[in-house]
């Protein structure tokens, strides 16, 4: 007789041994087609389940994987005596027969019994789960007669109920029968759109999501007592693997495994090694010659490709194959790289005025003309000597390149951009809610971690050890206090670690500039700026760059013995200590270089010292503005190249590397598994898991920094962020089709913490590009001087009266240079960069009122630059409206259009019902028009006039 069958754990009468029995299931209504575990006992794979992407039977779609690690017994006499004891356990041999590798244990006696024993519990806990899959309506098979050895996978089907009974949990919107033209243009934009889109089809991708729609389909969250509404012609494909695989994870998550009071979803399961890991699969293989079309071929053909990298990406498609909110991370990446296009083309405009009038400069061309004959002071105690100003000749021509009135307008027009970029991503963001039906979407709250749910555990098992009645029990402030503390200490601690690091760079510049100012060449002795500039600008990259990777693993600890409740609070949470930290370390030894260096050297006979030997460090006569364009971009340039290009492109292929030496070792122990062809499950596994889009969101915020806090220093930023993004598109989508597992879609209608994070990188870019011009550069200084101080309106005095004066006989003793007739002749008075009193006068030395004139100017400078920047950013955000005009009335159109499909809806119903009335009337009349004969018949017959169902 067949029967229906299904797992369930059943006590066994020995502690360790588990027996897995088979009963009837028809009380719950399930048939053996949609709620059997079977297993793969078939060696061949069959070409019928196309390589592992179905089932053995051919038919039903695989949509998740589980994946464990099993331990082949070699003890055979051992498992068959085990065997034999269990037959008496067993209450029918015919029926309830126990799965290979299942239902038998080796005793505590035998060999390796530790392990074993492990071993035995994480096969009940699987047994006890796949069991609670099954009940839960899921379809599971499982294959262990793979090449690679001692990995098993459960492959599980969603039948068509599951998938509409999750549909509905989930309240997923899906395509109705109706469909309703979207609004077009007319007239002269109609024009105006047609030619744009001919002039643009060339980089078009070649993908039919791409192509421009004039119809969409009404969507409505889908219900089992609507089907009606749906258009359920291909059920195969009215949920795609995307949605199928959401659904399937949505269901592991809330099933869970019970043993003694420990409850395991499958996050728990993951985290103890029960399973060893847990994947949706690939649509499959994305190269070869007789591959059959499907999504991730055309992705890895028409975006996951370096020839492409002109054209636009599909981004639909993306979120069609990897979900909502990868496709909403691709789509912000692909509009900031499109902003950075009119940046970059300002920036190049910016940099070349500063190159066409480097020529007509007046400040350089005084320092460069020889016939001044300006004696500096010199820049280190006795090993160092007078030097002539047209030495800084070079520096101060490259100075103006970036130090120019032009540099200031670019200021303003990148605050205004960056205002422009945040308005037009919010639009973007309306636009692709309104595409992908998730208007009006609200995220749930998600299941708690296996992390805290362990903590709660852990806690309410320590009550109960002390008898005391419990609620149910959650993690207060006073249980994470220890975690808080830890994670204001680690943070302090690790600002300071950076601080400590800069400042030690700062002692290896001053020290270095003083050991080679003693060199006896003086080639040598000119070139000291330079070379100590470049190699602490190394030094500082190459930290930077260890440092980030450290502080990252940092981050993820400290988030982690917090014990956030959701994985939505545990990103939250890692990505601003992650951000805090990497910011910290990214910009402090710039900040140094644009608002530290120079402010606090003191005066020759007065300098300020550090341990007592070293003196400050001093700006060029150019000033630190060209330094700080130096820093700036090596960092900015050397991160972009090195850690994000390199290190994302040079690790993935190293592992790869690894897994293919290990693969061919296994492939020489064993030929005829190699000669089978692998499942797609089996290919999928040896990719790399999907670790999140922190990553990559951090590493573009990183970049959105060098290139707004600081932009009025380096112009150029935009264009080398362009240039890294084109690239860093095609690395990331490379990455997420050939070298990844497929992550699990998730929903989302935004891009959360990170655009908050964006605003406030905005909002401090206005302020600190007001501080960059006004102290770091010498343009308040310049206005300063050109209009209250020149004599003839021009800036011919300007140098002379930015340098003040020392005498050499203020020297303090033994700080004197060692040769002063390095340059020949005697020098009495030498000249510094400073507004200070004259020698010669009664306060000598003392801050002359230049200096508080130049300051007050500064100071003014800052506030109505920063305040006319914002309002004009304000304005912006206020005259640009969030949502588009034309969505905002497709998104009533379709409120209008639904409530129109409910209303005929129930006139039908009331039309029916009004009818059914009408029949039951005259039915009940031509019973009343029957013979007396008839009527004094069986009241039976007589009821029969009026057994219609009135209920609709």
């Amino acid at each position: 007789m067949r029967v229906n069958k299904k797992y369930s754990c059943l006590p066994a009468e020995e502690k360790g041994i588990h027996i897995i029995n088979i009963r009837a299931i028809e009380d719950i209504g399930y048939d053996q087609h949609e709620s059997t575990l079977l297993n793969s006992l078939s060696k061949n794979p069959d070409a019928d389940c196309k390589y592992g992407l179905y089932f053995r039977d051919g038919k039903r779609k695989v949509d998740y994987i589980l994946v464990y690690h099993y331990k082949k017994s070699s003890a055979g006499k051992a498992l068959a005596r085990r065997a034999q004891h269990n037959d008496a356990s067993v209450r029918s041999t015919k029926q309830d027969q126990p799965l290979p590798g299942k239902g038998v244990q080796l005793e505590m006696g035998d060999t390796e019994p530790h392990m074993d024993y492990h071993e035995d519990d994480k096969r009940f806990r699987r047994e006890e789960y796949e069991g609670n899959l099954v009940e839960a309506g899921l379809e599971l098979e499982r294959d262990e007669d793979t090449k690679i050895h001692g990995i098993g996978f459960v492959k599980i089907h969603a039948p068509w109920n599951v998938l509409c009974r999750e549909a509905e949990f989930l309240k997923l919107k899906m395509p109705t029968k109706k469909m309703y033209q979207i609004n077009q243009t007319h007239g002269l934009l109609k024009k105006i759109n047609s030619v744009i889109q001919k002039i643009t089809e060339p980089i078009q991708p070649k993908v039919a999501e791409h192509k421009p729609q004039t119809v969409k389909r009404l969507s409505y969250p889908f219900s089992r007592e609507k089907q009606h509404l749906f258009d359920l012609s291909d059920k195969d494909s009215f949920f795609d693997s995307k949605t199928r695989s959401t659904i399937v994870y949505e269901i592991l998550k809330r099933t869970t495994c019970t043993k003694a009071k420990y409850s395991m979803g499958i996050t728990s399961l993951l985290a103890n090694g029960v399973y060893s890991a847990a994947y949706p699969l690939h649509d499959g293989d994305y190269e070869g010659e007789n591959v059959e079309p499907n999504d991730r071929k055309l992705l890895c053909e028409e975006w996951a490709s370096y020839g492409v990298f002109y054209k636009y990406q599909p981004i639909d498609l993306v979120r069609k194959y990897f979900g909502e909110k990868i496709g909403l991370y691709f789509a912000w990446l692909g509009v900031y790289t499109q902003m950075l296009i009119p940046a970059s083309i300002v920036g190049i405009i910016v940099f070349l005025y500063g190159c066409a009038t480097v020529d007509e400069n007046i400040p350089s061309m005084e320092m460069c003309d020889q016939r001044n004959n300006i004696t500096m002071c010199p820049l280190c105690d006795k090993t160092c000597s007078y030097w002539k100003m047209s030495s800084a000749c070079a520096t101060a021509r490259a100075s103006h390149l970036f130090d120019n009135p032009a540099t200031v307008f670019f200021s303003v027009f990148m605050a205004l951009w960056a205002a422009t970029f945040m308005e037009h991503w919010k639009r973007k963001q309306m636009r692709l809610n309104y595409r992908w039906d998730l208007t009006g979407f609200e995220e749930e709250e998600d299941h708690p971690r296996a992390e805290y749910e362990a903590k709660v555990l852990e806690k309410s098992l320590r009550k109960e050890h002390k008898h005391k009645e419990t609620d149910k029990e959650k993690l207060t402030w006073k249980d994470r206090f220890p975690a808080y503390l830890t994670n204001f200490v680690g943070i302090i601690f690790m600002v300071g670690l950076t601080f400590a690091i800069v400042f030690g760079v700062i002692i290896y510049r001053i020290s270095t500039a003083a050991a080679l100012a003693i060199s006896s060449t003086p080639s040598g002795r000119s070139s000291v700026r330079v070379t100590v500039t470049a190699t602490a600008v190394i030094i500082n990259l190459v930290v930077i760059i260890i440092l980030d990777e450290v502080y990252g693993c940092i981050a993820r600890w400290l988030t982690q013995i917090e014990v956030p409740k959701t994985d939505k609070n545990f990103e939250e949470r890692l990505i601003f200590k992650a951000f805090l930290l990497k910011f910290v370390n990214a910009y402090t030894p710039i900040f140094y270089v644009a608002f530290f260096k120079g402010r606090f050297v003191g005066r020759p006979g007065d300098y300020v010292y550090i341990f007592h030997s070293f003196r400050m460090e001093e700006c060029a006569p150019g000033g630190c503005l060209m330094e700080l364009c130096i820093q700036l971009s090596i960092i900015m340039l050397g991160k972009q190249l090195i850690q994000n290009n390199l290190f994302e492109i040079g690790i993935p292929k190293m592992k790869k590397f690894i897994r293919y030496l290990k693969l061919k070792r296994r492939r020489s122990l064993d030929h005829e598994e190699h000669m089978k062809k692998k499942q797609r499950y089996e290919v999928d596994y040896n990719l790399e898991p999907f670790a999140g889009l922190t990553p990559e969101y951090m590493e573009m915020i990183i970049q959105f920094g060098f290139v707004t806090l600081f932009v009025a220093s380096f112009p150029l930023a935009p264009l080398f962020a362009l240039l890294n993004n084109i690239i860093e598109i095609r690395l990331d989508a490379k990455k997420f089709v050939t070298e990844l597992r497929r992550p699990v879609a998730v929903r989302a209608k935004d891009i959360g913490i990170w655009y908050n994070i964006l605003r406030g990188i905005g909002k401090l870019a206005v302020i600190i590009n007001a501080f960059v011009i006004s102290f770091t550069s010498d343009f308040i200084p310049r206005l300063v001087y050109l209009y209250m101080y020149s004599e003839n309106g021009t800036m011919h005095g300007f140098v002379n009266h930015t340098l003040s004066s020392f005498n050499v006989s203020d020297f303090q003793a033994g700080t004197a240079p060692n040769d002063p007739l390095d340059l020949g002749y005697e020098v009495q008075i030498c000249r510094y960069k400073d507004y200070r009193e004259p020698p010669w006068s009664e306060n000598k030395y003392d801050i002359s009122k230049d200096f508080w004139a130049v300051l007050a100017a500064r100071l003014a400078f800052v506030i109505v630059f920063q305040n006319l920047v914002m309002f004009m950013s304000e304005f912006v955000d206020w005259i640009i409206p969030d949502i588009p005009k034309d969505i905002s009335q497709q998104i009533h159109k379709e409120k209008v259009l639904m409530v129109e499909v409910f209303m005929r809806e129930e006139q039908g119903k009331l039309q029916m019902l009004e009818t059914w009335k009408d029949k039951d009337k005259k039915k009940g009349e031509n019973c009343n028009n029957h013979s007396p004969r008839l009527s004094r018949s069986r009241s039976g017959s007589l009821s029969s006039c009026h057994s219609y169902p009135l209920d609709v």
